[in-house]
């Protein structure tokens, strides 16, 4: 996931990125020597966290929106690619719904940068201004259309200046429904003979609850018709809102849930609608730590909130965040690590140009020291690398 209510922002991990926050992270606590190199399954009285599955590896691969470093993201050719790699989980999330109530999968409800909409003519007067979460946003809307509308469009590459490459494959498939990528992913278990997991964002949800199109019910409904609403069910639910997670709870969905954090300074938009004043600052502290083991069984932090980074963008020392979180039985899944310079800290960039490859292995390697339960990547043929040495060693 990309910083949830941006929909055109990169996560560029350099000063500009940073400000002030990476003062906050770096006085979030440091981890001692040994916090830094402890396994995810360390100390050995320690129990595994509870939204740890058996079944999957530790640290676990999430292919982020698919192979989205190769394929346009949300798409068909984007989750194969990252079952063909070996992703241990594939996030088919970000869920946003239709005029006529679909869940659909796109990075934002804007798909402007996601979708060929702009040269669809008879679309032209549905572009339009927006304020979500806050921020006024200027682009076509997928409340705006109807699901057979949608079906008429063809996904893009989101970001072709950085992945140039990945526009060879511009109009190939269409946006598809969360339905379908069930289906896909049922589909595959049974060809593999072992589920396919699946790692599920519900997208601005107050926001959606507002204009009458609630998410949680639409999704809860779609997961017990295919038998993964179940504590046992090989997915996970995440979302930037707590109380979306809540309701899928009290709705009966009991896999396990993953709250995202965004940066220190931000509160969760439910948050501001409800007047709590606790911002994610607050939710990385022991305290909000065993606030949210109350009702989910992990979190995913920013990148910086597990390995702190300075004001230019170079890696410093790990927070506490992964200790503290462990020991209030959550299990954590950062995001997003991509091979792109653009994206990397300053001290794995390698070269002037922000669309080539960094030294992300090593990027990878540092931050599965932490003891991270697993994280996402655009890439995820290269994090299966350094997970599998980290694995052996």
């Amino acid at each position: 996931m990309e910083k949830r209510h941006e929909p055109g922002r990169r996560t560029v991990l350099g000063a500009a990125a940073l400000g002030a926050g990476a003062a906050v992270l770096a006085g979030a606590g440091q981890a001692n020597a040994a916090g830094r190199t402890e396994p995810a399954g360390a100390p050995a009285h320690r129990p595994a966290p509870a939204g740890r599955p058996a079944k999957l590896p530790v640290p676990l691969v999430v292919g982020h929106r698919g192979a989205s470093g190769y394929r346009p993201e949300h798409t068909l050719g984007s989750y194969q690619l990252a079952l063909d790699m070996g992703a241990d989980v594939i996030e088919a999330g970000d869920l946003v719904p239709t005029k006529d109530g679909h869940l659909i999968l796109r990075h934002e409800p804007d798909i402007s940068a996601t979708s060929d909409v702009a040269q669809h003519p008879e679309f032209a007067g549905r572009r339009t201004t927006k304020t979500i979460d806050g921020k006024k946003i200027t682009g076509w809307f997928t409340e705006d259309f109807t699901l057979a509308e949608i079906k008429t469009l063809r996904a893009k590459e989101r970001i072709p200046d950085v992945r140039q490459h990945n526009t060879l494959y511009d109009g190939v498939w269409p946006i598809l429904t969360f339905e379908e990528a069930l289906q896909w992913a049922e589909k595959k278990g049974r060809e593999r003979g072992r589920p396919v997991w699946l790692h599920i964002e519900t997208k601005h949800p107050t926001y959606f609850r507002k204009l009458g199109l609630g998410l949680e019910e639409r999704l809860a409904h779609l997961l017990r018709r295919y038998g993964r609403h179940t504590a046992h069910a090989p997915n996970f639910l995440q979302s930037f809102e707590p109380s979306s997670l809540s309701r899928l709870g009290e709705l009966g969905v009991k896999c396990p849930k993953v709250v995202l954090l965004d940066e220190p300074s931000v509160r969760p938009w439910d948050f501001v609608e409800s007047g709590d004043p606790r911002t994610t600052a607050d939710l990385l502290k022991p305290a909000g730590l065993k606030w949210i083991a109350g009702f989910a069984q992990g979190i995913g932090p920013w990148l910086p909130q597990v390995i702190a980074q300075d004001a230019k963008g170079k890696l410093g020392e790990p927070t506490a965040l992964v200790r503290d979180a462990h020991a209030a039985g959550l299990v954590v899944h950062p995001y997003t690590v991509r091979n792109e310079n653009s994206f990397l800290p300053l001290d794995f960039q390698v070269g002037k140009d922000p669309a080539a490859y960094g030294n992300s292995l090593a990027y990878f390697k540092a931050l599965f020291a932490t003891g991270i339960d697993g994280l996402f990547s655009d890439n995820p043929d290269t994090a299966l690398v350094a997970a599998e040495e980290f694995r052996r060693h």
